[in-house]
């Protein structure tokens, strides 16, 4: 996985995961990468400073995320979720295969997939992944 920096068309920066730099680039040559902010999809990638790699004994000390943090982290997930992209239920893996040959407008997308249909989403090259959900009750 890697992290990149990246800027949207309005200047707002945000920060995105990816299996690395070709996945990166498929996705934004698609415009399947969307601001949190405005929902642009005409992204690039920002200058940013190179991470380090600690000592054994910094990395040792530093402490893990407690519980109420996870939590944090995937409650501000799910937000991000639920307002930028557009809830499709079970047509998930459909919707996703629509979006991947032009049939469908390219954007975010959310719903249910059984792993057998995400494993032949990823074999076919679409790209998904699975979002740890926490319940409407604790987000």
């Amino acid at each position: 996985m890697i992290l990149f920096k990246l800027r949207c068309a309005a200047e707002h920066e945000f920060e995105a995961w990816f299996r690395d730099g070709a996945t990166y680039e498929r996705q934004a040559q698609r415009g399947l990468i969307a601001c949190p902010e405005c929902a642009s999809n005409v992204v690039e990638k920002a200058p940013m400073a190179p991470r380090l790699a600690r000592s054994a004994a910094v990395s040792e000390s530093k402490a893990p995320a407690s519980p109420d943090q996870l939590r944090r982290t995937l409650q501000q997930l799910r937000r991000q979720v639920e307002t930028h992209c557009e809830y499709v239920g079970e047509r998930f893996a459909e919707e996703a295969r629509r979006i991947h040959s032009g049939e469908s407008a390219a954007r975010g997308i959310y719903g249910e997939a059984s792993e057998a249909e995400a494993r032949a989403l990823a074999d076919d090259g679409i790209e998904v992944a699975p979002i740890p959900w926490l319940p409407s009750s604790d987000a």
